[in-house]
């Protein structure tokens, strides 16, 4: 586990992540067309608190770390599909 990942890793990891979250919320769309800088929330995606909640869940599953909602940082963590692969990529146990 590295500090720092690459864009390398986190351009591997990013489909996966995407995957994860179509799966959870049962989005009508596939992975694939998940824009990987887009917001997840408002104008891009458009999801809320219960659905990043849902998308926590999978990923403590999946990756073997908590996404805390008190964390000072979920802002930028969940900003865009790129953010949030970059934070699991840094913090996986798994």
């Amino acid at each position: 586990m590295s500090d720092t990942p690459t864009p390398e890793t986190v351009d591997a990891l990013l489909p996966e992540v995407a995957a994860l979250i179509v799966d959870a919320l049962n989005l009508e769309m596939t992975p694939a067309e998940i824009e990987p800088d887009a917001p997840l929330f408002g104008d891009g995606l458009g999801l809320d608190s219960i659905d990043v909640l849902e998308i926590a869940l999978v990923i403590s599953k999946r990756y073997g770390f908590q996404l805390r909602s008190d964390n000072e940082d979920n802002t930028r963590i969940f900003a865009s599909l790129r953010a949030l692969t970059a934070h699991i990529a840094r913090q996986r146990t798994k």
